[in-house]
């Protein structure tokens, strides 16, 4: 059996001091240490086999935080690990305790095709892998032909369509090779919440952004727009999913979702719930009222809707563990889980064929704040998610 983890790990703005990602935002030499040195404590602590980052400006600063996680690794092995001549060496705890460097580990990143000048910055993502890469990693961004999503209107009419030509930030694909498995795994950024609200030709700001002359309306329009970007980028990435497990490849996508496990941009990744029973459905080409799918017609609707869902590591654990509450996000007093790790039938113990299962699921979210604690300044420097790690055992 091959054991191993996968986590993921929205940064927050990770670039080097001095430098202005956002306008009038940048890190002073001494905030720049301290967010490297949080940064670093948390990757170790973390330990992953394989983690997806978000918000990466630069791959430098990564690589530095990377190799100090590496050097107070090897600090806390001298310390903590007994040596070879110990007769307890063997001894679980110190498995558990052994911080294992990423020297021979491989690094892809995606820097952002938005990336700007000074001050209109746009962050990448990163995968880093202690097992490396099957094959060159795959980066999807900028989409050719442009994805087209008509409408209709409710008396049948035309209703337009909305166009998308590029996403947010890239989507990067690695397959990653896990005993005697390759799993592809998808680290993902999808649009924030935050609204997006368009400035008019010649002005200096978007008249939504003037929160003295508040307009709600308008606001609630940049929040649908968000939202319809999202969705449109979540169907992508199901787009890209449904490619893998057609040839065959179990899945995993991790990520900042910028929605909850119950979101429309969520479902659409993780795609439908099979009904216990199709049987009782009426016919998609009923010519009567008692025109219903048979019971053989169900298990085939079943097995199809299976087939290509993902399921939630947080809900397994949920299920199995009984917590009642996983968060990695806390702003204005609402706590949810916006960063996810879904997975494909081949991970899950209900489905006969599964190559392996997780084990655990692991949380570090005691950094976060709502915003009106006292310590909540210093979020500009720690992340402002939740890490999530999901502890996998593969069979052989």
């Amino acid at each position: 059996m091959a054991n191993f983890t996968i986590a993921t790990f929205n940064v927050k703005n990770l670039i080097g001091s001095g430098e202005e990602y956002y306008r009038f935002e940048q890190y002073t030499a001494e905030e720049y240490a301290w967010k490297q040195d949080w940064l670093a404590d948390q990757l170790m602590s973390l330990n992953a086999d394989i983690t997806c980052f978000q918000e990466i400006f630069d791959e430098a600063p990564l690589a530095a935080v990377i190799a100090e996680a590496d050097r107070r690794g090897h600090l806390l092995n001298d310390a903590v690990v007994p040596g070879s001549d110990s007769p307890y060496r063997k001894k679980a705890i110190f498995r558990k305790l052994r911080y294992a460097p990423y020297g021979d580990a491989a690094v892809a990143f995606a820097p952002n095709l938005n990336d700007g000048e000074p001050g209109e910055r746009r962050p990448g993502v990163a995968v880093l892998s202690r097992f490396g890469f099957e094959g060159a990693p795959e980066v999807v961004q900028a989409l050719d032909p442009a994805l087209h999503i008509p409408f209709r209107e409710l008396t049948g009419e035309d209703g337009g369509f909305y166009r998308l030509s590029r996403l947010s930030r890239p989507i990067l694909k690695v397959r990653i090779p896990v005993g005697g498995t390759v799993v592809t795994v998808f680290c993902v950024h999808f649009k924030s919440k935050l609204g997006e609200f368009l400035k008019p030709a010649g002005a200096p700001f978007a008249p939504e952004a003037d929160l003295v002359h508040y307009d709600p309306t308008g606001r609630a329009m940049g929040a649908l727009r968000a939202g319809l970007r999202r969705m449109a980028e979540a169907w992508v990435l199901r787009r890209l999913v449904i490619a893998e497990l057609d040839a065959g490849r179990p899945v995993m996508v991790l990520g900042d979702l910028n929605d909850g496990e119950h979101a429309v941009s969520s479902e659409i990744v993780s795609g439908e719930k099979p009904f216990v029973n199709y049987a009782w459905m009426r016919r998609h080409d009923a010519t009567h009222a008692n025109d219903r799918y048979s019971q053989e017609e169900a298990e085939i609707i079943r097995e199809q809707v299976e087939r290509y869902r993902l399921h939630s590591a947080e809900k397994l654990f949920v299920s199995k563990s009984l917590r009642d509450m996983v968060y990695t996000s806390a702003f204005g007093g609402v706590y949810e889980s916006i960063d996810q790790i879904l997975m494909s039938r081949h991970f899950h113990p209900g489905y006969d064929n599964h190559i392996g299962e997780m084990e655990y699921f692991s949380v570090l979210n005691d950094h976060l704040t709502d915003g009106a604690h006292p310590e909540a300044p210093y979020n500009k420097l720690a992340s402002d998610h939740g890490q999530i790690m999901a502890h996998i055992r593969m069979y052989d």
